[in-house]
């Protein structure tokens, strides 16, 4: 595959300036907001999609972290915010090593800005359908001891494959590559079979031409051969909180109908 061009279109949007925008971040431009927009405007409540799908990554990270993980691969990692995967697992467990990989020139410079100082953590421009490409990637091997336990996150990102681009393909090679205790996080788009479903993937596909919301069984047939943990695939905003009903133990309030359009799951390699 070519190589990525390293320079930004600011006529076109992206699906990660998107995303930061929705997340109130900065490095957005106007074609991106107007994108945006249409989420904030036309579907309101969506946001809470993006929201939601980010504390629960901050979550999942924290757990991936107590439960061994020292070194952690983030496919579609997007532009740097708040609690990003270094952030988080360095408060957790100093001295983690994180590679971020991103198809976005833009994300490659912000990061590499944000990370100059910090050798442990590292950002490619690289393509999430050329994982060969990925995995020689001196930055990797340099990080990336793939003897040892390695946490994977797919986080809001298989969804952006459609499905001839094999997304349970991708992910089956990275956990090829793994050891037994090994973690692999993914949060998907999920169908609702609703109009707010068939809105927000109308949205994407008209946009970028990509966006794949799948059903609870196609996103279960993502994670392979691994075992899923607790509490299994469920809405973001339920998957682990921090929050719950002191009396019966669930999550204090149901999710909103745009909050049950993504889903989080953890599983292990055994």
């Amino acid at each position: 595959m070519a190589d990525q061009p390293n320079t930004i279109d600011q006529s076109k949007p992206s699906i990660a300036r998107v995303y930061d925008y929705l997340l109130g971040g900065k490095d957005n431009y106007l074609v991106d907001q107007q994108v945006g927009d249409r989420f904030k405007n036309d579907l309101p409540g969506s946001v809470a999609i993006a929201q939601t799908n980010r504390q629960a990554l901050i979550r999942a990270v924290r757990d991936m972290s107590a439960a061994g993980m020292r070194q952690f691969i983030d496919f579609g990692s997007g532009l740097p915010t708040a609690d990003n995967v270094h952030q988080v697992a360095e408060r957790h467990a100093p001295g983690s090593r994180v590679v971020y990989v991103d198809i976005d020139p833009i994300v490659l410079a912000h990061a590499r800005a944000l990370l100059a100082t910090n050798n442990s953590t590292t950002v490619i421009q690289a393509d999430l359908r050329d994982p060969k490409r990925i995995q020689d990637d001196p930055e990797v091997a340099r990080l990336i001891d793939f003897s040892q336990p390695v946490g994977i996150v797919f986080s809001a990102i298989l969804h952006h494959l459609n499905d001839e681009e094999n997304p349970a393909e991708v992910v089956r090679y990275w956990t090829d590559q793994l050891v037994p205790g090994s973690l692999v996080y993914i949060s998907h788009f999920r169908s609702g079979h609703n109009a707010e479903t068939e809105a927000a993937e109308r949205t994407l596909q008209d946009t970028f031409g990509r966006g794949r919301w799948r059903d609870d069984n196609e996103i279960r047939e993502l994670f392979g051969d691994l075992e899923i943990l607790e509490p299994g695939i469920t809405y973001c905003a339920a998957w682990r909180p921090d929050v719950r009903d002191a009396a019966t133990g669930e999550t204090a309030r149901r999710p909103t109908v745009w909050e049950q359009l993504i889903v989080s799951g953890l599983a292990r390699k055994n």
